[in-house]
Parts: structure tokens; C-alpha cells; sequence
């Protein structure tokens, strides 16, 4: 894993990136920005479903109005990831930290598209289920964490 993680360094159009801080910092605020478009969307809903947030609202209704900015954001925040990733991914690959993240962010991903799956039936019910808040209380743990492990890693990197 460590020697594809250098390999992946040293493409030229990765130490472009890496060499480039102005480039850098550019992916990294798309990155931030993304995260924080598809996070604030996913906790939102998941708000919702648990009854704190945005009541008045018909769950339905919400949540269309959220999953096209939530998963396009998503999908911006995979690829400027994916290019902060490549400038130091031999050291990341090992870091158990990192390991860490990705296994809370695919946890949190599957979640959200649990919640995706549910939202149709428990807008049509009387009143939320149980389950369907637990799996919404689960999913904002999940976001937490997989920030938190960000910022571990950016702290223990010395990029934080």
C-alpha cells in the first residue's frame, strides 16, 4: 500500500498540485465547501426525521429539495478529496486514523442512503418511526466522526 501511495505522489500532475499552493488551497476549499453542503444537507434531514428540525416542513417535500445539492456535493467532495488525497498518499494509506475515516465515511454513506430509501415510506406514515430515528441519530454520530477523524489527521499531518 505505502509504495502505490508513493507511486501516486509522484504523477506530475499530483506534484503539480502538491507544488502549486495556490492550486492546493483551491481544492482544499472546495473540499471544505462540498463537505459542508452534503454534511449540513444529510444532518438537516436527518433533524428532521428525528422531529428537531424543520417540522413544518413534509419530510417528502425536504428531502427532494436536499438530495440533489446533498449528492452533488458529495460527488465534489469525493473528487477534491480524492486530489488532496494523491499529494501525500503514502503517508496516508497506512495512517490508521485515515483507515479510520474512510470506514466512518462509507459507514455514513450507506446511512444516508438508508435514510434516501426510508424517507418515501415515513413521509406517508402518521408518525416516524422509531427505527427510522435511530438510524437518522446513527447517521449524524457518523458525520461527526468521519469531521472529526479529518481533523485529526490534518492535525497530525501538520496541514491543520
Amino acid at each position: 500500500m505505502h509504495d502505490f501511495g508513493e507511486w501516486l505522489e509522484h504523477i506530475s500532475w499530483v506534484t503539480t498540485i502538491a507544488n502549486t499552493a495556490w492550486l492546493y488551497t483551491s481544492i482544499s476549499v472546495v473540499h471544505y465547501f462540498t463537505l459542508l453542503v452534503m454534511v449540513g444537507s444529510i444532518v438537516l434531514l436527518d433533524l428532521r426525521v428525528l422531529g428537531v428540525a424543520a417540522r413544518r416542513r413534509p419530510l417528502t417535500q425536504l428531502a427532494e429539495e436536499l438530495f440533489p445539492w446533498m449528492w452533488t456535493a458529495f460527488g465534489l467532495a469525493i473528487f477534491s478529496g480524492f486530489l488532496e488525497f494523491t499529494t501525500d498518499a503514502g503517508d496516508y494509506l497506512p495512517d490508521k486514523v485515515f483507515r479510520v475515516k474512510m470506514t466512518v465515511i462509507f459507514l455514513a454513506v450507506m446511512s444516508a442512503i438508508v435514510v434516501q430509501r426510508g424517507v418515501p415510506k415515513w413521509g406517508q406514515l402518521p408518525a416516524i418511526p422509531t427505527s427510522a430515528k435511530v438510524i437518522a441519530f446513527v447517521s449524524i454520530l457518523l458525520w461527526i466522526g468521519s469531521i472529526l477523524a479529518g481533523v485529526e489527521i490534518a492535525a497530525l499531518s501538520g496541514l491543520g
